[in-house]
């Protein structure tokens, strides 16, 4: 790709830029192969023709040399700093085995002696051939004695060394502390903030500036945070989104997980910078962990798992938040947990009004376990499914977490996209990284070859979700598509033939017939090479560019 420049221009944001030679996916002309850039927004859509109209008014002409111009994406679910602190840190999702977990937990001690917490992510030993995680006396081998917080892949329960346990007061006494086995509930979350104390302020930066230059390099141009007293701490919040504001890269929309019960809560939400009073505020946990709330107990252990707040309380949150012209929204995993938020939101908006309650766009984090009757009360009161597609991808099949966890007949109820659609449920896809990696080619493709067949949707569709549908979800209706007047948030990608791919195959052959205008996009049948991000810009502003690209 090469440009060339007809003036000496223009500051980032402010400069107008013609990129031409390309394909424009856009829906305001399915054939485009031109856009104008200016002052940050999207100033015009068109053929090559037309663009020679405007070569001499621009600043800068882009030659996009045939690649592929699209919205950036929105990771509409993410957890900064953790994934920060994953990228340069001990990361176990690839440890073939416990050996091999261990023998990383015992490099990156080593390799970091200076370090007050050893803090490492992704274990999971539904995986390995041994069936269970690290004993407190390995890991205690493995990094001699020092103290190490290492988190199950779904972040909903970690193992310990005991010296970390020695800088938590009375942890033995909290519930989810059960001797040897992995911490879970608030033993977990109190230990959780024992180690992130000893993150220091310039650490922290350090973590938050990767992620977001990784997320850059993906063609990501927005993330919606997830923070919350009992997953960060305000000080992670308010620095990530100072960041965010002082130095090029993608957008972020911060999210406090906190109850709100008045005026005065939701005022400090909004003091904090946030968007809403939502994202990982807990009503169950995670399957893996087996603490997500369930009607039925699990296949796997006697017992249903685990519920942290029930429909009074969803209702009493949804009521100050709607009341205050704030967004609320819950983390909800269990079919028991999504009902709670269903019959809590219902109970609101019989207090509020259902109109005031749809207009709030509040939103449920993950919603794995649906049933017909919660999918039409989502739509019902107007609530966005904010969900991660690879979770499936990781997780789902006949011979997976979920069918060890569940049954495979249950199993395979898990993330029934298209029926969400179908019933006109919006959709914002995310990674909830570093839970699954920043990946949204890889989602989109989750998402289109899910792994029930029933549940795909087109690849049309989960772009949709993985674009427009983040901004959707944070009340933007004008932003995450490529039309005049939009955010010039996008990304340019080397991609090779463009196809429109559908579930159903007589919608892919109408689809890609040119009478239809349907643009189309990367295939992503599995197997083939993903995209490959050359640049991703951020209000008319690169924010990143691939070296060599």
């Amino acid at each position: 790709m090469s440009e060339r420049t007809t003036t000496s221009a223009a500051e980032g944001g402010h400069s107008t830029v013609l990129l031409r030679g390309g394909d424009i996916h856009s829906p305001a002309d399915p054939f485009a192969t031109a856009m104008v850039v200016e002052r940050g927004h999207i100033a015009w859509v068109g053929s090559e023709g037309a663009a020679d109209a405007f070569a001499s008014g621009v600043e800068e002409v882009v030659d996009l040399e045939g690649a592929l111009v699209t919205p950036a994406f929105t990771d509409a679910h993410v957890h900064t700093t953790a994934t920060g602190l994953a990228l340069s840190g001990l990361d176990l999702t690839g440890a073939r085995g416990l050996a091999d977990a261990l023998a990383l937990v015992r490099a990156h001690a080593a390799a970091h002696p200076g370090d007050r917490v050893l803090i490492g992510h992704g274990w999971d030993a539904a995986r390995w051939a041994e069936r269970r995680p690290p004993s407190r006396a390995e890991l205690d081998e493995a990094t001699g004695g020092r103290p190490l917080y290492l988190t199950r892949i779904d972040v909903h329960s970690a193992v310990v060394t005991t010296a970390l346990l020695d800088l938590v007061p009375g942890i033995t006494a909290l519930p989810g502390y059960d001797g040897d086995a992995p911490l879970t509930k608030d033993a977990h979350h109190a230990v959780r903030a024992a180690a992130q104390g000893a993150v220091g302020a310039a650490q922290r930066t350090t973590a938050q500036r990767a992620a977001l230059r990784h997320a850059a390099s993906l063609g990501i141009g927005s993330v919606h945070e997830c923070a919350g007293p009992e997953i960060s701490s305000e000080d992670d919040l308010t620095g990530l989104l100072a960041l965010a504001a002082e130095e090029p890269g993608p957008r972020v929309f911060g999210y406090w997980a906190e109850q709100v019960s008045s005026a005065a809560d939701a005022d400090r939400v909004r003091a904090l910078g946030a968007a809403g009073a939502a994202g990982d505020l807990f009503v169950d946990g995670a399957l893996g962990s087996h603490t997500a709330c369930l009607h039925e107990p699990y296949a796997d252990a006697p017992h249903s798992g685990t519920a942290y707040l029930d429909a009074a309380a969803v209702a009493a949150h949804v009521t100050a938040c709607t009341e205050a012209g704030l967004q609320a929204g819950f983390h909800a995993i269990g079919d028991a947990a999504v009902t709670a938020v269903v019959e809590g939101i219902r109970a609101a908006a019989e207090k509020t009004g259902l109109d005031r309650v749809r207009a709030a766009r509040h939103r449920v984090e993950h919603a794995e376990m649906l049933t017909p009757e919660t999918i039409a009360a989502f739509a019902e009161l107007g609530l966005t499914a904010s969900v991660q597609p690879a979770f499936d991808a990781l997780w789902g099949g006949e011979d997976g977490m979920y069918a060890d966890r569940l049954g495979a007949e249950r199993a395979r109820t898990l993330n029934p996209y298209a029926a969400l659609l179908r019933s006109g449920v919006p959709l914002a896809f995310g990674s909830d990284s570093p839970v699954t990696p920043l990946d949204p080619w890889g989602t989109v493709r989750a998402a289109a070859f899910h792994r029930t067949p029933e549940h795909r949707v087109s690849v049309r569709a989960a772009f949709t979700a993985h674009t427009r549908g983040g901004w959707r979800a944070v009340g933007r209706d004008d932003a995450g598509v490529l039309v005049p007047g939009a955010p010039a948030d996008y990304a340019v990608w080397r991609a090779d033939d463009l196809v429109v791919q559908a579930p159903d195959d007589r919608v892919a052959r109408w689809s890609t017939d040119p009478r239809s205008g349907t643009p189309g996009l990367p295939d992503l049948t599995p197997g083939a090479e993903l995209p490959v991000c050359l640049r991703t810009v951020v209000a008319g502003q690169e924010v990143f560019v691939r070296p060599g690209g």
